[in-house]
């Protein structure tokens, strides 16, 4: 059998080998053009940049840093490294970045240790989130220990620079996504939590959204996210310049510790190490397992990531479930009634604290109201009939949140969120007829190129277009003549030259990095980089048995189990569990418990499948060292496993398939 028989495998580390992807040279950028220019000075003009608060407020206690909160890596190339982004201490913003854009980038640029309150630490800008660090009697409470070991390890180094060196002794999730629990193995050791020396809280369901949200569809996930945050592009003032929430992905090892203990009331307070919490679920917010922190001794409200200085996403665009902006806007609300007159600083695990029960009040309600009426006022017009891009294209913001930093599109975007409560509501159709079964991109290019009058009259008329400023549509059009002919250089290269432009406007860092992604691909094809499995011994450890086999079962060819039949009992040694996985009808399924018909009996350890799933051996080497039982029809394993599917990540995207 292939030693890749049961890889690749996308777990919940799609971020690590995202930021673990080469920088790729490509064609020089262009220059902004007229219109980009205009569209840019037009926003220069259109939002209070007097405004210095956020300023204030993001080096409010610092402490120290390092230069350019370099953190070195095994390699010539660092960790992190926040030298390539000095461009932006430059004044003005370059005239290929929105201006608020570039005003957010800058906050995203501050970095360093930061004291909030007494007791209450943050080290900030050192990866994409922050971790906060909360002394305790005797020890250090760890609050989201960052994406990597390395920029983890880095953190807590520069905390014991200015602060006495307590151990670490309880390390807490806010929530499931591998930027907030990466670095775990950089601030504590698995033995230490073994031995009950080290504690880890998380929310209940943590350790299932931490893995479950990016494996099924993880492949997909992981290319969708080069375009969300620019992996593949270079820092600079026509490149990727912030990603919205913090600088970009941290490189490094990605790892994950199961908690000891994992808070299952919706309110629920615990003593830890002489420091009082108040821990508030708030499932189904920005992740589907999330939980708010209240420190009433500091009165310091911490909300996680249901709170940024920025509008966040309902509908992620490098794919995920749709979030419930109604419910999200409830999450808030709660907290402010619950603890807003015991507050008196709020921080987030990402971007900067806001200071003062007023302020901080203020600031719950408008994020609130934010979430609330793109909900609201997006069902409003649904139920007029509208679809999803006229409603995109139709709503505004309030003029009272419209002016405020913190509603800003940097990482979601109200058109985009506006999109995703439509799915939520109504699914993709928009009820007319002729889009409910449409051609393909590929013959649907062709039919309209040819209605059309063909590619060089089509290309004429863009080139006006391009010319008058109309990105939106050079780029639709020349997208469809690029799916009509995938080698029209000029279709090509004009439709880069739009999405650059497009990118050059954008307020959003996902979009800016996503029109500038395709643009690169335009001009030089899917870039070729070494395969990475994202499978690593901690998140294998945390894919369920049943998780495992789902997987399994979107691997599998239909074409190839035509016809066929197959019954394989799964019998693991150290776990207890037993499942009999059946093929029938093109379909792989598993039932707990063995099945009497079945052709094959595998006994194993859960050990043994993971180290063949991290090609530490193989399933043949695995049953001759006796590490598999067989019983049965041995050749049954080979054939189902023959039939399985492998998934390449650099799939095209700006083009069709070949």
């Amino acid at each position: 059998m292939p030693r890749s028989s049961l890889l690749p495998i996308a777990f919940a580390a799609w971020a690590c080998m995202l930021a673990t992807a080469p920088v790729l040279a490509q064609t020089a950028p262009k220059a902004p053009e007229p219109a980009t220019l205009k569209a840019n000075a037009e926003m220069a003009k259109a939002l209070p940049f007097a405004d210095r608060q956020d300023f204030e407020d993001a080096m409010r206690g610092f402490i120290g840093t390092v230069p350019d909160a370099l953190v070195p890596g095994t390699g010539a190339r660092p960790v992190w490294n926040l030298k390539p982004y000095d461009f932006l201490k430059a004044d003005a913003p370059a005239d290929s970045v929105n201006p608020s854009l570039w005003r957010q980038a800058q906050l995203n640029l501050i970095h360093g240790l930061f004291k909030v309150v007494d007791k209450v630490y943050q080290v900030r800008g050192f990866d994409l989130a922050n971790m906060t660090i909360v002394e305790g009697d005797t020890s250090l409470i760890v609050i989201d220990p960052l994406l990597s070991v390395e920029t983890a390890r880095a953190a807590l180094d520069l905390y014991y620079q200015h602060r006495p060196r307590k151990p670490v002794g309880t390390v807490i999730y806010t929530h499931g996504h591998s930027d907030h629990f990466g670095g775990v193995k950089g601030v504590v050791s698995e033995a230490d939590v073994a031995a009950g020396k080290v504690q880890v809280i998380a929310p209940s369901g943590f350790m299932e959204s931490a893995v479950a949200e990016n494996i099924l569809a993880g492949t997909a996930m992981s290319r969708r996210a080069h375009y969300q945050f620019g992996v593949l592009l270079p820092s600079g003032p026509r490149g990727q310049v912030d990603a919205g929430l913090g600088k970009r992905l941290a490189s490094g090892t990605t790892t994950l510790i199961a908690p000891t203990s994992t808070i299952e009331k919706t309110t629920e307070e615990r003593t830890i190490d002489g420091v009082a919490f108040v821990f508030q679920l708030v499932p189904g917010s920005e992740a589907p397992a999330e939980m708010l922190i209240h420190l009433p001794q500091q009165r310091v409200l911490n909300m996680a990531e249901d709170v940024a200085h920025t509008m966040h996403n309902l509908y992620t665009i490098r794919g995920a479930e749709v979030r419930d902006g109604n419910l999200w806007a409830k999450y808030i609300d709660r907290a402010r009634l619950d603890f807003g007159d015991k507050t008196d600083v709020m921080i987030t695990q990402h971007h900067w604290p806001v200071t003062g029960r007023e302020r901080v009040a203020d600031l719950l309600k408008k994020q609130r109201d934010m979430y609330k009426f793109i909900n609201d006022q997006t069902l409003r017009l649904l139920n007029h009939g509208l679809g999803p891009q006229d409603i995109a294209e139709q709503l505004r913001m309030p003029a009272s949140l419209e002016r405020e930093w913190s509603a800003r599109g940097y990482y979601g975007t109200l058109r985009h969120n506006a999109k995703a409560v439509y799915q939520k509501y109504l699914g993709w159709y928009d009820a007319n007829p002729a889009n409910l079964d449409p051609l393909p991109p590929a013959p649907h290019a062709k039919k309209t190129v040819e209605y059309m009058g063909g590619a060089d009259a089509v290309l004429a008329r863009a080139r006006d277009d391009f010319k008058k400023g109309e990105y939106r549509w050079v780029a639709s059009v020349m997208n469809q003549l690029v799916f009509a002919d995938p080698d029209n250089s000029a279709a090509r290269q004009l439709g880069a030259d739009a999405l650059e432009q497009l990118g050059y406007q954008s307020e959003a860092t996902t979009w800016r990095n996503a029109y500038l992604a395709g643009a690169m691909e335009l001009r030089g094809g899917v870039p070729k980089i070494p395969a990475r499995s994202s499978s690593t011994p901690d998140t294998l450890k945390a894919v369920s048995n049943e998780l495992y086999f789902d997987y399994l079962a979107v691997r599998l060819d239909a074409a190839k189990a035509e016809g066929k039949k197959m019954v394989i009992n799964w019998n693991f040694t150290d776990s207890k569990q037993q499942l009999a996985l059946t093929l029938e009808n093109s379909a792989l399924t598993h039932a707990s418990g063995q099945a009497r018909n079945a052709d094959t009996t595998l006994t194993l350890s859960r050990a043994t499948l993971d180290a063949i799933t991290l090609r530490q051996t193989t399933f043949p080497e695995a049953v001759q060292t006796g590490q598999i039982k067989v019983e049965g029809d041995r050749a049954k394993l080979g054939e189902l496993l023959a039939m399985f599917d492998s998934f390449e990540t650099m799939f095209p995207v700006v083009e069709p398939r070949r």
